[in-house]
């Protein structure tokens, strides 16, 4: 069989990723009259938030969420955007070409224009002990609950910040499972504090309400200012040691540890922006640590600095769900602009409320947002021995010893010991080791910079590339003449 010929597809505008941005934007522009694809490495298109179980499974209790994601889904059904479900973009170059892989094989998209909304990674800064099996993420835990409905473990300790910390103990607790602490970063003021822009979503403070009434009457301890000193265990987590923090996450020196018995820890330090496809295309990027990260530099109406490439969602920076959906669509709105399908003066009426209603929902985002921010000292937790990047099982000692002959960002760290340099291209750890470059240099976070953008941007099979090809099957030129 000789190699596979990768598919070829022209388009108005390419939407990559199919969570709540990515959907409605795909909806607005169909509904424009644009020719639309969107494409997501999930089966079902939803995103993180609205997630649901693949056909086959039976379906849960109607929530909220699944409710809103239902309503998406139905939208989307409804135009004559194209969706390609799993599959995977792993490439992208200006002008524009992006290829992927998915069930039909590779393909070739030359879109008009491009609309990322890729989403977020999720931040885990690493503890003694993080990677013994049972340790999972909170965004982990969430997609086992919404689409494999399953349990992290019989026992399950929940630590981290921000809202994912009461989603998943309470989605645990919701499934049969047991939650045996939550361990929050945060004070009971940081949530206090919080309130203000909460009561602009009133709908949405009393999910979190009743996301709490179920802990408590679960009768769950609740830990605040607390975070995971280090995870005990042999061959899989047998239990989890706690310990007060300050308000910047470093652990207090003078206190002793609680610890916790447990099969399952799931943790999570926040959201991460995931950039990649943006940065791979030249966009601008600026550092927004209440953002998330590093996000892409937006103009009017959600396009980057590269004409013709537009982003939505949380990878534009940490906002929420209902926020995703309204940038998107305006996002949506400025492409069928950018492409001649809307006048500026139609952009403008349109635009005028979903901008108001953008701004609102924001505030409620940024909120919740910052919550998750990456807190500095939590760095300070990670020891000397401790693996920083999974990948090429690098320590902190190592990142330290090349902190201190000179590296002060995070590319001289990659050519330096590999940090960064796996499957995951520093999704993982790149956060942690900035940080604590940051630290050793006395520098500020942003000076640390970011990794290079490269291809693939997510792992791929080189099978899923050529199909069965061997040497047979490679083209030979005749030989040269004597």
């Amino acid at each position: 069989m000789s190699r596979i010929e990768p598919m070829r597809a022209s388009t108005d505008l390419l939407v990559v990723g199919a969570g709540p941005a990515g959907i409605a934007a795909a909806t607005q522009a169909a509904e424009l009259g644009l020719a639309v694809e969107i494409v997501d490495d999930s089966i079902m298109p939803g995103g993180q938030v609205y997630r649901t179980a693949p056909p086959g499974l039976p379906a849960r209790d109607s929530s909220p969420d699944s409710r809103k994601g239902d309503t998406l889904r139905r939208a989307l059904a409804g135009t004559g955007a194209r969706f390609r479900g799993a599959t995977r973009i792993w490439f992208a170059a200006p002008g524009f070409t992006v290829a992927g892989v998915g069930p039909q094989g590779p393909i070739t998209w030359s879109p008009r224009a491009i609309l990322a909304a890729s989403g977020t990674t999720e931040r885990v800064i690493p503890v003694p002990g993080v990677t013994l099996p049972g340790v999972v993420g909170l965004a982990g835990a969430t997609i086992l609950l919404k689409t494999h409905q399953a349990l992290p473990g019989a026992r399950t300790v929940v630590a981290g910040a921000g809202p994912l910390l009461i989603a998943v103990a309470a989605g645990i607790i919701k499934s049969g499972g047991s939650v045996a602490a939550i361990v929050d970063l945060a004070s009971r003021g940081d949530w206090l504090s919080r309130l203000p822009a909460m009561l602009n979503r009133t709908d949405l403070l009393r999910q979190g309400m009743d996301w709490l009434r179920l802990i408590r009457r679960a009768r769950v301890p609740y830990y605040r200012r607390h975070g995971v000193r280090r995870v005990i265990g042999e061959d899989a987590v047998t239990a989890v040691e706690i310990a007060p923090v300050g308000a910047d996450g470093a652990m207090r020196a003078d206190s002793a540890g609680r610890r916790i018995d447990c099969d399952a820890l799931a943790i999570g330090h926040g959201l991460v922006p995931a950039t990649e496809l943006t940065r791979l295309l030249g966009a601008a990027h600026d550092y927004d640590q209440t953002a998330g990260g590093w996000i892409p530099r937006l103009g009017a109406d959600q396009q980057t600095s590269v004409e013709g490439l537009f982003a939505a969602g949380d990878g534009t920076g940490i906002s929420g769900a209902d926020a995703a959906v309204l940038a998107g669509r305006l996002a949506a709105l400025a492409a069928a602009r950018h492409l001649g399908r809307l006048s500026e003066a139609a952009l403008e009426q349109r635009a005028r409320p979903i901008r108001r209603d953008l701004a609102r929902a924001r505030r409620f985002g940024a909120a919740m947002g910052a919550l998750m921010a990456l807190r500095n000292g939590l760095a300070a937790q990670i020891t000397p021995e401790t693996i920083v990047c999974r990948c090429e099982d690098i320590t902190r000692a190592e990142i330290d010893e090349a902190a201190a002959s000179g590296v002060r960002t995070l590319n001289q760290l990659k050519s330096a010991i590999r940090c960064g340099m796996g499957p995951c291209q520093g999704r993982m750890c790149g956060d942690a080791a900035a940080t604590l470059i940051a630290s050793a240099s006395r520098t500020d976070r942003s000076a640390v910079g970011q990794w290079t953008a490269r291809a693939p941007i997510r792992p791929v099979q080189l099978a899923d590339m050529v199909g069965e090809y061997d040497y047979d099957d490679i083209p030979k030129p005749p030989p040269a003449p004597a």
